[in-house]
């Protein structure tokens, strides 16, 4: 399995036709996990899309993840899945990939984040903890919550909604110590350099604690 304790900086990244050239610019950049989050399209665009992601992300010794599906997961040789609350379960993920795959879990409450803690998770997500269009219709936990996440956990937990440049110096001064972004780097003009200056506020911010 992947060590992830010391990953940082997650992108999470829907279909692009610009894959190829996108995929390698944001690991140049400092992204150090990538999840293919891709929700609309058919499940043979996914896996054409994963089988290029993934070998990339090899190359550059980074995790690779599939959102929702663990076959899709083993079909194109990602290290992982990442599962939602509402998505098959962790021990379901574990029987089609067995101990040695990442199993990421998303949470959202005090009450789920307990649930999953007695899960055979690699690791956590915590959030929103602001409202994000990436989750429409779901309100921000706050930040108290990932950072409770963050205390109790024995497994990375990493932090989602609003992780941007601007941001990034407060969540770290709070404890929170995973970060995962999407529209900082995908809506970029350039997003290679996007997530240049976004690695180097990270690692400044961490610098100092």
């Amino acid at each position: 399995m992947p060590e992830l304790s010391s990953r940082r900086l997650y992108l999470c990244v829907a279909h692009r036709e610009d894959m190829a050239t996108f995929l390698p610019a944001v690991l140049r950049g400092g992204v150090d996990v990538v999840q293919l989050r891709e929700k609309e399209l058919p499940d043979t665009v996914r896996l054409a899309t994963a089988r290029l992601m993934a070998p990339i992300c090899r190359d550059f010794g980074v995790p690779f993840i599939m959102n929702d599906s663990p076959e899709l997961a083993l079909e194109s040789r990602a290290d992982g899945v990442h599962v939602g609350q509402d998505d098959v379960s962790v021990d379901h993920c574990r029987d089609i990939l067995g101990a040695d795959a990442v199993v990421g879990l998303s949470t959202h409450s005090a009450a789920e984040f307990d649930d999953a803690l007695s899960q055979a998770a690699s690791y956590f997500s915590a959030g929103p903890i602001v409202p994000t269009p990436t989750k429409l219709g779901r309100p921000g936990t706050g930040t108290s919550y990932a950072v409770a996440c963050e205390e109790r956990s024995d497994r990375p937990v990493f932090v989602t909604g609003g992780v941007s440049t601007d941001s990034i110096a407060q969540l770290v001064s709070v404890g929170l110590r995973h970060f995962v972004v999407v529209r900082a780097i995908c809506d970029a003009p350039d997003p290679e350099a996007a997530a240049q200056t976004l690695r180097r506020a990270l690692d400044l911010a961490l610098e100092s604690v």
